[in-house]
């Protein structure tokens, strides 16, 4: 194995954005009720400047669309200011005996809940997405046969995934960026979506029509609020990582789910969420996922007096046991219920929570090899399971010391933590359990189309995924519904007459600057600040990953109050530059109680623990072990197998949430199709229509 020159590592984490974008201006000035807004018109409006965003900008651009590209910080959210030790693509996988896309949409959905033909429009869509990435410049491994090197992710028993190391979404958005730049896609910075426009369709049926914008720019009106016309809207507003106080999103990562269900827009699989260890984000925000464990670090907290507990010696059997299961978060990294029983590797995830409990603070030491548990032989690279002793012998890792051995399999994740003034070879690493991933949010079609005409979703905001996901089949996911919604949109898109812009905006602007202007002269109001409070504590202590069946119920009903209260008690702000935090904590409120009303109904109903939580339940049939025998007090339900086959929506309509359970769609039958046969229905555009 030859050593990295500093200079490649130093490239590939040191990653710097373009700038010099075309800066859209305004295709006209409309004055509505004595105010003055600037109005954009385009085919196309992308909110969001994410990998996901900017390549359904750059596809739609590519096919002839007009695009705008409005986004509240360019440089900003999880594509640009995430990752890991390995940031992970995932898909079909071109090296070794090559991949089967049957076989890869079967693993894509392999958690449960998710719709069947998006798992196989995700598996194909892979390679060629993928290719265009790598067109663009986006520097893959490679063997010198011209493979994409490969290695085993979470929820991958295939090792299809891919990585150009701890900022691969970084890298793509810099290529992608790099041909907005290029195409001269126009962009509206310091805009923050707050509405949808819409209208009625010949056939009479209601549809997307643009949005209303609260911008940086006050030069029309006092509340910088803009207009912009547009038949498709596309919704690329990542994560709602605000939501949790405990996360390990960048900061000010919203994204939209609250302002869908404004919309009247159909949500699913709510619940679904990642948790998962890693730097809190009051330090530096990151997933301590592959090889930070995969070198097995020694774990242990520190309490208020200052005693370090080597905690984990609680849990497992044997230091054997102890270290094979740290490695194996690298692979196994998210949190799932079922592997916190037979002494698995999510157990270390409950014991890292319960010292978070204890008021302990808890770190990761890379210049210890992990305390034996007591009465059992010292840790040793030879008494380790077979198959992590043969991970680290495969990628000649077998030095004395973690750090030894992080420096051998991965350089670039000690200079990750430099950048960030942590010194990884001088001090241990305080971590903890966090929010990282939704998988659930808007529902949409296989062309990622939501359940409103002419607005897509695409990224994270998407609810595309199940109970569970590989590591990288959400940046995979992103780049193919980003390609599909284009294609969709240049060759099926709506061509009708817009109405005129009166029309369109003059009912919502009353709304808005109804709530605005209630928002700026009540000064006894809830500040923003305190809201945020009280829906991060009750979204981290309710609907974290450990959940209690008697207390989700409280906690749903408190979420809904809050939001009923928002009707007659004003929020208060005191200037305009809070205009865009005032509807986005509104829509954050709604969203809060949306996950706890559904978390609640899926618990009423019987669901049990699977990803994203753990339902503690004292009537639960699944007991917990430790060294020191049953845990009592981690009594839960395990999943009900019919759920898998099922997902779960929600609807908000005249101030109440319909909640359904619906059948997954099926994988596409796949036995009719000939080139000869179908050959025309892609000429004609037959295959964007649903069968």
């Amino acid at each position: 194995m030859n050593q990295v020159d500093n200079a490649i590592l130093d490239a590939l984490t040191h990653v710097a954005f373009p700038k010099g974008f075309v800066q859209a201006e305004p295709s006209s000035v409309v004055t509505i009720d004595n105010v003055t807004y600037p109005v954009w018109r385009a085919d196309a409006l992308v909110v969001g400047s994410g990998a996901a965003g900017l390549r359904a900008a750059v596809e739609l651009q590519r096919r002839q669309q007009n695009v705008l590209l409005a986004t509240a910080g360019l440089y900003m959210g999880t594509s640009a200011c995430s990752g890991s030790d390995k940031q992970t693509l995932f898909t079909a996988a071109t090296a070794g005996t090559g991949d089967n896309f049957i076989a890869l949409a079967e693993a894509l959905a392999s958690g449960g809940a998710m719709d069947l033909d998006t798992a196989y429009v995700e598996a194909v869509g892979s390679l060629h997405t993928l290719g265009g990435l790598q067109y663009l410049g986006l520097e893959l491994p490679e063997d010198r046969y011209g493979a994409i090197l490969r290695y085993q992710t979470d929820h991958d028993e295939a090792g299809r995934a891919t990585s150009c190391g701890p900022r691969t979404s970084r890298l793509m958005v810099k290529v992608l960026l790099d041909e907005v730049k290029r195409l001269g896609i126009p962009l509206l910075t310091s805009a923050t979506l707050i509405k949808l426009l819409h209208q009625r369709d010949e056939t009479g049926i209601d549809r997307v029509a643009g949005a209303i914008l609260a911008t940086g720019s006050r030069a029309w009106n006092p509340s910088g609020l803009a207009i912009v016309t547009a038949p498709n809207v596309v919704l690329a507003t990542g994560g709602p990582g605000e939501l949790y106080r405990d996360s390990v999103y960048p900061h000010k990562c919203f994204g939209s789910l609250g302002l869908a269900l404004e919309e009247g827009i159909t949500l699913a699989n709510l619940t679904e969420s990642q948790f998962g260890i890693g730097t809190p984000r009051s330090a530096f925000p990151w997933n301590l996922s592959g090889t930070y464990v995969q070198v097995i670090p020694y774990i242990y907290s520190v309490d208020s007096e200052g005693n370090e507990h080597n905690f984990l010696a609680d849990y497992y059997r044997t230091t054997q046991e102890l270290a094979s299961n740290i490695f194996r978060k690298g692979y196994q990294w998210p949190f799932h219920a079922t592997r916190v029983m037979d002494f698995g590797s999510s157990l270390l995830d409950m014991a890292v929570a319960h010292e978070q409990q204890l008021g302990r603070k808890v770190y990761m030491d890379f210049l210890r090899n992990p305390q034996p548990v007591p009465g059992d032989v010292p840790f040793s690279l030879e008494r380790l399971d077979e198959d992590v002793r043969a991970y680290l012998a495969n990628n000649d890792a077998l030095a004395a010391l973690p750090i030894e051995r992080l420096q051998r399999m991965n350089p670039l994740s000690i200079s990750l933590y430099n950048m960030h003034g942590h010194d990884l070879t001088q001090a241990p690493l305080q971590f903890a359990m966090n929010n990282q991933h939704m998988n659930g949010g808007i529902e949409v079609d296989i062309w990622g189309q939501t359940s409103l005409p002419g607005c897509f979703a695409v990224g994270e905001v998407a609810g595309t995924h199940g109970v569970t996901r590989p590591g990288g089949a959400a940046l995979n996911a992103g780049q193919v519904f980003a390609v599909r919604l284009a294609r969709y949109i240049a060759e099926a898109g709506w061509r009708g007459e817009s109405d005129a812009v009166e029309a369109l905006a003059t009912g919502p602007l009353k709304q808005i600057n109804a709530v605005i202007h209630q928002a700026l002269h009540h000064a006894s109001g809830r500040s923003l600040v305190s809201l945020r409070e009280e829906i991060q504590a009750r979204m981290s202590d309710y609907a974290g990953f450990i959940c209690h069946v008697d207390t989700i119920r409280p906690a749903a009903q408190a979420a809904r109050q809050l939001l009923a209260s928002l009707a007659h008690d004003a929020l208060a702000i005191q200037h305009q530059a809070e205009i865009p935090g005032l509807f986005i904590w509104r829509q954050l409120t709604l969203a809060s109680a949306a996950i706890l009303t559904m978390l609640e109904e899926y618990v009423a109903a019987g669901g049990g623990s699977r990803g994203a939580r753990i339902i503690l339940d004292p009537q639960g049939d699944c007991l917990p072990l430790t060294r020191h025998g049953p845990l009592a007090q981690w009594r839960f339900r395990p999943e009900q197998q019919a759920d898998k086959k099922t997902k779960l929506t929600i609807q908000y309509r005249e101030n109440k949430f319909i909640f359904q359970q619906q059948p997954l769609r099926k994988s596409p039958d796949l036995k009719g199709n000939y080139f000869e046969k179908n050959w025309p229905d892609f000429l004609c555009g037959e295959i964007y229509h649903k069968q």
